[in-house]
């Protein structure tokens, strides 16, 4: 990152007058409500493209379970969302292999675990452990898969990217994406992609644009609107798909 990365021990981002915490795992912490979140695990995704025909490594579900499971034995969390899209299709359930299922099983049961309703799973886990929910309200805040613009929102589906330039080279990375108000939270599936935040499907949720907290090795960079940078020359449209 550039000196328009401003960085610190631990990187506060500020909800709806709410104090709230990006971890480079990908995930956000609430230490006042002892609440993890995460976002688009896309469990099972390698299995799906498999079955397609197009091969991947199939770890991405252990190695993504893998962060959740570090981030919960080291924050001790009263309360974890997954925000939607924990599986990647309806039918990742049936694929996941019994010792995935147990570790999962594990999580829901040592925490109060809500899943949230994605557009890849709208039928969350019922033999999995957990609750489910379409949207939960907690305090200021609301928690929901895809976003609206509402404030006080914590969304996902957008897997914001932030690209920022910096010694002669661009780099590309995971980010959270707020203006304050709301929060869009990275893609934490170890097989997820990303779109950039300067993209139009970003508009409607940050009108007067946003700033990226982007995720480094072992912290998060806040990065000013000004030096975020396009995809692929000046445009910042195009299809995508999520």
């Amino acid at each position: 990152m550039t000196a328009a990365a401003t960085q610190s021990a631990q990187t506060l981002l500020h909800l709806a007058g709410e104090m709230l915490s990006p971890l480079p795992e990908g995930a956000l912490w609430w230490d006042q409500q002892r609440l993890l979140v995460v976002s688009d695990l896309h469990l099972e995704k390698g299995s799906n493209y498999a079955a397609a025909g197009q091969m991947l490594p199939p770890y991405d579900t252990s190695a993504t379970l893998a962060r959740v499971e570090k981030l919960c034995a080291a924050l001790k969390p009263e309360t974890v969302i997954s925000l939607g899209d924990s599986f990647h299709d309806r039918r990742s359930e049936s694929r996941l292999p019994a010792a995935y299922a147990d570790r999962i099983r594990a999580l829901t049961g040592a925490h109060d675990w809500v899943w949230v309703e994605g557009n890849h799973d709208p039928d969350p886990p019922a033999h999995l452990g957990g609750r489910a929910a379409k949207v939960l309200h907690l305090g200021p805040l609301v928690f929901r898969h895809e976003p609206t613009g509402e404030a006080g929102e914590v969304a996902g589906h957008l897997h914001p990217v932030a690209k920022v330039a910096g010694r002669g080279r661009s780099v590309r990375r995971r980010c959270f994406a707020s203006d304050g108000a709301r929060l869009v939270m990275p893609a934490m599936g170890a097989f997820a992609g990303g779109l950039n935040v300067l993209h139009d499907a970003f508009r409607p949720v940050f009108p007067e644009g946003c700033m990226a907290f982007a995720i480094g090795e072992a912290r998060v960079y806040g990065v000013s609107h000004r030096h975020l940078l396009p995809d692929g020359g000046a445009g910042g449209s195009g299809k995508w798909r999520l």
